[in-house]
């Protein structure tokens, strides 16, 4: 007979290309922080030649190809900072917990995570819909977004939990709607309104039981009975992200950057990476 606490472990250790990194320091190696901050700076010169005020900037920061995404992780990248051009806004998860805070991080710290591949895809809104954004981050209402209840896997449409990506985008419909919104509720009644499509990733029973047992910022109780049971996991990703600015604003321009430092052009060396 199988052994169920091996099956368990291998649950675990099949999660965690999703989970994200464990909670360890590590020095990253010069060219590791060449690619990083060559990356940073091609973001920088992208946006400056846009002629930019904001823009959402997203990151490869594990391997999620077998969930068919490919970004891990997004944030509001925003030239009027009062900390200085070009700041990167974002909610990050604070390690080995299920708590997390907004972070103002400079472009190269962005990039110098430890990465699964350095590329870079950036949606830059049209002008309006960058005013109205940059009205919301100056006024502080992802503040009004944030949920600390920190889940990797929070449901798309729930508001117990809440992962970085959902941060970015119900702040985003708290700028774009046009009816007041200040709770995370109107802002996913809004998002439903204009035909979001969560991401659904599949797992099974063994991987949702690996995932809540090794990571604390892991829960499925917010998931609806049924879709959990099926394995049906709704989330928004860095691609639901992406995918609903670039179906909702039709100015709005997107790019692509790859690091020259570590790979040719549209070759992420993942073999450099550490997983």
């Amino acid at each position: 007979m199988r052994n169920p606490l091996a099956a368990v472990v291998l649950a675990c250790m099949a999660f965690n290309a999703y989970a994200g990194q464990a909670c360890t320091e590590r020095t990253l190696r010069p060219e590791e922080v060449r690619a990083g901050l060559d990356l940073a700076l091609q973001v920088r010169d992208t946006l400056d030649q846009a002629k930019a005020d904001v823009a959402i900037v997203a990151r490869v920061g594990r391997d999620l190809s077998r969930y068919g995404l490919r970004y891990s992780h997004v944030g509001f990248v925003w030239r009027g900072h009062p900390r200085g051009e070009w700041t990167v806004v974002n909610e990050l998860n604070q390690c080995g917990t299920a708590e997390s805070a907004l972070y103002d991080q400079g472009l190269g710290d962005f990039f110098l995570d430890d990465m699964f591949a350095y590329e870079a895809k950036i949606v830059i809104p049209s002008p309006a819909v960058q005013r109205k954004i940059d009205t919301a981050l100056a006024a502080r209402r992802g503040g009004r977004m944030h949920e600390p209840h920190y889940n990797l896997v929070a449901y798309a449409w729930g508001t117990r939990y809440q992962n970085s990506n959902q941060w970015v985008l119900e702040t985003t419909a708290s700028a774009l709607a046009d009816e007041p919104v200040v709770t995370r509720a109107q802002a996913q009644a809004w998002l439903r309104g204009a035909d979001l499509h969560p991401s659904t990733i599949h797992l099974s029973a063994m991987e949702r039981l690996g995932g809540e047992l090794s990571r604390a910022n892991i829960a499925f109780d917010d998931h609806p009975f049924d879709r959990r049971m099926a394995g049906e996991i709704d989330v928004v990703s860095a691609e639901s992200v992406l995918d609903f600015l670039e179906r909702i604003d039709a100015g709005a321009t997107t790019r692509v950057l790859t690091a020259h430092a570590i790979s040719g052009p549209g070759q992420p060396d993942r073999g450099t990476q550490k997983r």
